[in-house]
């Protein structure tokens, strides 16, 4: 099996929605309902909703409300790190209690610690490249 057919799970699954997302709300210039994003990035209007929340606390996209309302970008595409978005729709990293005696709990611990180094690396190196890289890098066709 080729490494370019599978694909690479690192951090939350709603991590590449999102990178999709942000990216067609950088192609449209436009206000985007959640159906119109879900219907271009291939997922769930209500799954949309929760990661399009999730950016819109982090500051990446504004929500607007009414009857023409949906997610426009609160910046330019070559203001938006990789790494910004990751953070914005991962879990909170809880520090593990290291006051423990057995064996296999200070074997959690350290992984943990371990993981998490490994999680800020990977946020440090998503920090190098925007959502503007991503698109240059990227043939989009018009129909």
């Amino acid at each position: 099996m080729s490494t370019a057919n599978r694909g690479v799970n690192i951090g939350p699954p709603r991590f590449k929605i999102a990178v999709h997302s942000i990216v067609w709300l950088a192609k449209s210039g436009s206000v985007l309902s959640s159906a119109m994003i879900a219907n271009q990035v291939d997922s769930h209007a209500t799954f949309m909703r929760r990661v399009m929340h999730a950016l819109a606390t982090a500051g990446i996209v504004e929500s607007r409300g009414g009857r023409e309302g949906g997610y426009i970008l609160r910046r330019p595409a070559d203001q938006i790190t990789l790494g910004e978005i990751y953070i914005a729709v991962s879990t909170g990293f809880v520090e593990p209690d290291v006051n423990c005696g057995e064996a296999g709990e200070q074997l959690d611990v350290e992984l943990e610690k371990i993981l998490h180094e490994a999680e800020q690396r990977t946020i440090e190196y998503l920090r190098q490249y925007t959502i503007a890289d991503v698109m240059n890098r990227v043939e989009f066709f018009v129909m």
